[in-house]
């Protein structure tokens, strides 16, 4: 079988079930892990290099209101790689080409292959589409093996979680010019790490938000994890902007417990990785909770005296 891969987390997916070779191309963004990079590229961004998060939050919001991509498929290649399967998806037009363009250069094809278009909403989707990618490539076996795994790192974690304590309150903002909260897959990440998410909502698409918001709602802590970024990324933007005076005021800002996440890897992708992600809040909201190395290097403390008042 010769598959293709245009959306990272699905490239996870598949590495993740013993497809090293049968992957012969993948999208731009597909890095893990490292040897997905060696793979052919068949789609690539509209966006400009060097675009700021303000202009890309603009552009996004311009794509979509006319219905289109942040990311064109390269038809020649594709057809060129001549894949029996192609993984896509229909969440989000900014992590990977909409269903249309993917159309537009299948009519190239004198022989159509299958296309798997996945659409995660929350965990128990993204759980169910491991399984759904294992049926779809004759794996189902290893992907049943992968979900158990994830399924005792879950109840270990459980089980170490002391639920009689008071969960921590959680503002998560997966982008920062301007602010949007996290949802689907994240409340309930943040849930089940043992703390309460103020703003998201599992299952809901992330929403705008401003600085008013996040102050009135007070949260204990504050989480920065902009879509697609390092936690060293996440924490130079935070710490690049201003903000007003009373932004200070905010328990988290004036406590010292706001945190940048490493999103791109374990918070962004609907992928297998995010049970590492959920292990990563765990031992952020409860330090005695054990987890692995990767899991606390996913979470990057932000000095409190990064914050600038915008008056500044």
């Amino acid at each position: 079988m010769r598959i293709v891969s245009l959306l990272p987390s699905a490239t996870e997916i598949l590495f993740a079930l013993g497809f090293d070779r049968e992957i012969v191309g993948v999208s731009h963004e597909c890095d893990f892990p490292p040897k997905a990079r060696t793979k052919p590229v068949v789609i690539h961004s509209r966006m400009p290099h060097d675009a700021s998060p303000a202009e890309i939050d603009a552009l996004v919001r311009e794509y979509v209101h006319r219905g289109e991509s942040l990311y064109a498929v390269d038809a020649g290649v594709l057809e060129t790689l001549a894949p029996d399967l192609i993984v896509t998806q229909d969440l989000c037009h900014v992590c990977a080409a909409s269903p249309d363009d993917l159309a537009t250069a299948l009519t190239r094809f004198d022989r159509r292959p299958e296309v798997l278009c996945l659409n995660p909403q929350d965990l128990g989707d993204v759980w169910r589409d491991i399984l759904w990618v294992g049926e779809e490539t004759c794996h189902g076996p290893q992907a049943e093996a992968l979900l158990e795994k994830i399924g005792v790192r879950l109840g270990v974690l459980e089980q170490q979680i002391d639920s009689s304590k008071e969960r921590p309150r959680v503002a998560f903002l997966e982008w920062l010019q301007p602010f949007y909260v996290g949802g689907h897959w994240a409340p309930e990440m943040i849930q089940r790490a043992g703390g309460e998410d103020l703003f998201g909502r599992a299952r809901t698409p992330s929403f705008r938000i401003t600085t008013e918001h996040v102050r009135e709602a007070a949260p204990e802590i504050l989480l920065i994890a902009p879509c697609g970024y390092s936690a060293e990324q996440a924490r130079d933007e935070y710490r690049s902007m201003s903000f007003p005076e009373e932004w200070n005021t905010i328990p988290a800002v004036r406590n010292g417990r706001v945190y940048a996440l490493e999103a791109n890897s374990y918070f962004s992708r609907p992928g297998p990785r995010l049970i590492t992600g959920i292990e990563a809040l765990a031992k952020l909201f409860q330090p005695a909770v054990e987890v692995s190395r990767e899991a606390e290097s996913a979470v990057l403390p932000i000095a409190a005296a990064a914050t600038r008042s915008a008056s500044a």
